[in-house]
């Protein structure tokens, strides 16, 4: 009991336990969302959030996992025919995980490890995911249910698959994706209501920045592959929701 009670009491070994725990039932199933090096390194990312933001942190990262492992089988023999489906039909690995999470990993090390700016660490740190679910969601359900899709540069017609284009449905969902992160981030107290807002509108605008880069760089630049993109997206997510609540500080309080 002494030892159960020392795991409970401290949140890092606390998240140790709990992740390992999980890795050794996602490796035994015979479904995988990740690769073995994919879950290894979710874990770690798993650890680091737990020990810095407990399971409010951890809720949204595996919320943003799950409904983002979920969304990527939409239409999975449709986007597999057209040839425009995730590579290894949507499993994921270890470039996967720390595309999408570098940023708020970081946010949580910065929240855990330093005495000021705990804020904007937590609005940057939902604020990534929302980004990320929103590039998701609206890219996977663009690909299987767009009826007309549109380079957003130029606002030409263009292919489901296109590097940076955009549809009605996809930019829909992925608003509705981005929501549903935010309030969960309000629902564990990571954010106020403001903060959903903030993260609305960075998701937003990060991600349709996104698609400008896809539409003009990544095809011309070799290293600018998805993973970095990702970056650079939830990066962008990230920042936009701290320069808006340093505003909303400077303005109204």
């Amino acid at each position: 009991m002494n030892i159960i009670n020392v795991i409970l009491q401290n949140p890092w070994l606390l998240g140790i336990t709990i992740n390992t725990i999980l890795l050794a039932i996602a490796l035994l199933l015979p479904k995988k969302l990740l690769t073995v090096m994919g879950y290894l390194n979710a874990w770690i990312l798993g650890v680091v959030v737990w020990g810095c933001l407990q399971w409010q942190g951890y809720l949204v990262v595996m919320f943003y996992f799950l409904v983002g492992s979920a969304i990527t089988k939409v239409g999975m023999a449709q986007k597999m025919a057209e040839g425009i489906a995730e590579k290894r039909e949507g499993v994921r690995s270890v470039e996967n995980v720390w595309g999408s999470a570098l940023i708020a990993f970081i946010c949580a090390l910065g929240y855990g490890f330093t005495d000021s700016g705990d804020d904007f660490f937590l609005i940057a740190y939902v604020a990534s995911f929302a980004t990320k679910l929103s590039d998701t969601c609206a890219s996977e359900i663009g690909k299987a249910y767009g009826k007309r899709t549109f380079l957003i540069t130029t606002l030409q017609p263009v292919a489901r698959g296109t590097e940076g284009a955009i549809s009605l449905e996809g930019t829909i969902t992925g608003i509705i994706a981005s929501g549903a992160i935010a309030l969960l981030g309000y629902l564990t107290n990571l954010i106020n209501p403001i903060g959903i807002v903030i993260c609305l509108i960075s998701a937003f605008i990060a991600t349709n920045l996104e698609s400008v880069i896809g539409a003009t760089l990544q095809e011309k630049i070799d290293w600018l592959t998805n993973e970095i993109v990702n970056i650079i997206n939830t990066f962008l997510g990230a920042v936009i929701a701290t320069m808006l609540l340093l505003l909303y500080h400077v303005t109204f309080t």
